[in-house]
């Protein structure tokens, strides 16, 4: 499957939405309701004629009712087994105990299998990335999933390329998308992809939702240094992505690892390849980049965000780190309506 060409007539796709027990409901609804609203709702708004992209339809793995953590019942359409082909799989969150659900839904794995060997795209949200590893699908292949999850998913699915600063990825026809949210993500990533630009636009501005994101890195950190496996730095690691904006000693860090201040800092550099204060460093200028592809506010305001009140510091620590100012990494990769924002750099008290 490819998107259409700009003289093609398109044809309706099929959107199969898999229904599980125990997810949050909405990893599995938002997809429903992206993919209906995709060439329909927008037209309907405007009071013309609806041309739908996207036929969708929900099902289980054996045809019954879906429960929610919260006490909400789903009834999908069908069964996996009803479902001879499908353009588009999606799979939501199905809760936290994964031994348990993946022989619950075994039955989910060679379908995931069959289908993606038919040319769908398969796509798992949140946590449903799991089940697309768990098939074998993404195995030396790029995917992400909710950063809080991702070190564990890579412990159990170890060939996989987890890259949880994302929050869409594809890879070969399989997307996954991290957040509750990355379900609207990717969606719209799709719609895009095989409907074009005009029609993910209308319909985001129809749901009143924003374009795909595609970094994480503003909402959690992925560590910027290599792979390792010192428990007690990976601790300090987590820390510092969620804190890394935060004034935060060496000293401090070294407590949090139960470990002396000079033999933190040794471990530290071996495992991560980096001293602390420049992986702190490295941590702030990604979440800066993220920041600047995803809004436009002005630069001293995401450079106090990420931990610098010295704006000037900033920004030639930016510039030493990507070869380019804040204002023109923002010229270079943010959506142009994020572009045309005025930024403190072209300021004429900054300039």
């Amino acid at each position: 499957m490819r998107p259409f060409g700009p003289t093609e007539a398109p044809r309706m796709l099929d959107v199969t939405v898999v229904l599980l027990d125990d997810g949050l409901s909405s990893t599995a609804i938002m997809p429903v309701e992206v993919f209906h609203s995709a060439g329909a709702l927008w037209n309907d708004l405007h009071d013309r004629p609806a041309q739908p992209a996207f036929r969708v339809r929900t099902v289980s793995v054996d045809g019954a009712s879906v429960r929610s953590p919260y006490g909400l019942d789903i009834r999908p359409q069908g069964a996996i087994a009803d479902v001879e082909r499908t353009d588009i799989v999606i799979i939501p969150t199905s809760g936290l105990e994964l031994d348990l659900k993946m022989v619950e839904n075994s039955a989910l794995l060679p379908w995931l299998r069959r289908h993606h060997a038919q040319g769908a795209y398969v796509a798992g949200v949140c946590m449903g990335a799991a089940y697309l590893a768990e098939a074998g699908l993404l195995d030396g292949r790029i995917a992400t999933t909710h950063w809080a999850v991702a070190d564990r998913l890579a412990a159990r699915y170890p060939k996989v390329q987890w890259r949880p600063e994302m929050f869409v990825t594809e890879d070969q026809r399989l997307l996954c998308s991290g957040g509750v949210c990355g379900s609207i993500d990717v969606s719209l990533y799709l719609v895009e992809k095989l409907c074009g630009h005009e029609v993910a636009v209308q319909c985001a501005k129809a749901l009143v939702a924003p374009m795909p994101r595609i970094h994480q890195s503003g909402y959690a950190m992925l560590p910027v240094g290599q792979p390792h496996d010192d428990d007690r730095i990976r601790r300090v690691e987590g820390f510092l992505r969620t804190h890394f904006s935060d004034d935060i000693s060496t000293r401090a860090l070294a407590d949090r690892a139960g470990l002396g201040e000079r033999t933190f800092v040794r471990h530290f550099k071996a495992a991560t390849g980096r001293q602390p204060a420049a992986y702190l460093q490295a941590l702030r200028i990604e979440a800066a980049k993220a920041m600047l592809e995803r809004d436009g506010r002005p630069i001293q305001s995401i450079s106090a965000e990420v931990g610098y009140d010295d704006v000037a510091f900033f920004r030639s620590l930016f510039k030493r780190s990507t070869g380019m100012t804040p204002a023109e990494y923002r010229a270079h990769f943010a959506p142009m309506s994020v572009r045309g924002q005025p930024s403190i750099e072209s300021s004429p008290e900054t300039a």
